[in-house]
């Protein structure tokens, strides 16, 4: 096993982004109000989140800003609840945009914030900290890769919805579960298991032109807690394996976490699987086991 390393998904950005453009261009007036598995955000409510992450990053990296937020942050929770107020009064106001002028507003933003970002340093301390991560602090490099995860799960809430292909391939794949599975050691921080309890998740390759699996990761039970690694052992104490259009919807808060365990393949020591099932890589609740 490695210890894992910074990733750099900075170029994916602008490619990305002109992906979801050209989609949504391409989509029928009624596509825009199908239901999506982004709770009760449809497609152009999906479509209006994105532009305000476009607009707030620009607005952050470029002129330092930063919107109020309307309330003290004392935890994650009380964060997840100020961003949900902010969310909400936002696709609230977009009602008031056509579909037309969504994709000419997220155009012109989301190719700025590609621009700035792909000009971000990779290292030092970003502003905020990848909470989901369960960090404290993160380095510049982790908050693109937020960015990158929010940019494609909203990306592919969209495709699911309208039934467009999905961006499955290792390209995009591959980064965003690697970044995806730091949220491990925070999903099971407060698990208590016996020091060397290993839990190892890989990834079925995503078509059959790809050769090979996506990972494994594995997370060990130490000393001080859960660490999260590349590799496996050669024999965990449980060993999951997920189908690719699977993990995003684990990590991305589109699978209840029955159904995700009934769609995995689980070997060993099925106890500790149980709290992957409710990881997420997102700022949300911990969902019901529904």
């Amino acid at each position: 096993m490695h210890a894992l390393q910074p990733i750099d998904v900075r170029p994916l950005f602008h490619p990305l982004h002109h992906s979801l453009i050209d989609l949504l261009r391409g989509l029928d007036p009624a596509d825009w109000t199908r239901p999506t598995v982004a709770g009760s955000w449809r497609v152009r409510d999906v479509v209006a989140h994105l532009l305000d992450v476009q607009l707030r990053d620009v607005a952050a990296l470029r002129d330092d800003h930063q919107p109020p937020l309307d309330g003290p942050i004392d935890g994650y929770e009380s964060l997840v609840d100020a961003l949900d107020r902010l969310n909400a009064r936002w696709i609230s106001a977009a009602e008031r945009l056509s579909p037309q002028l969504l994709i000419e507003l997220l155009d012109h933003a989301g190719t700025q914030a590609a621009a700035i970002l792909l000009e971000q340093p990779m290292e030092g301390t970003a502003t905020f900290a990848v909470d989901w991560a369960g960090t404290d602090a993160s380095q510049q490099w982790m908050h693109a890769g937020r960015q990158y995860t929010e940019y494609w799960h909203h990306h592919m809430q969209i495709r699911d919805a309208v039934d467009a292909p999905r961006l499955l391939e290792a390209r995009w794949l591959a980064p965003l579960l690697d970044l995806s599975v730091r949220a491990l050691p925070r999903t099971y921080a407060d698990v208590d298991a016996p020091i060397g309890t290993t839990l190892a998740l890989t990834i079925d390759r995503a078509s059959e032109a790809e050769r090979n699996a996506i990972g494994p990761w594995t997370l060990a039970r130490v000393a001080d807690g859960w660490s999260l690694r590349g590799g496996a052992p050669d024999a965990p104490t449980t060993t999951v394996r997920l189908q690719a259009d699977e993990s995003w919807r684990l990590f991305y808060n589109a699978r209840a976490p029955a159904t995700a365990r009934a769609r995995a393949a689980t070997t060993g020591d099925a106890r500790w699987a149980e709290p992957l099932w409710r990881a997420r890589a997102a700022m949300v609740r911990a969902p019901d086991d529904a």
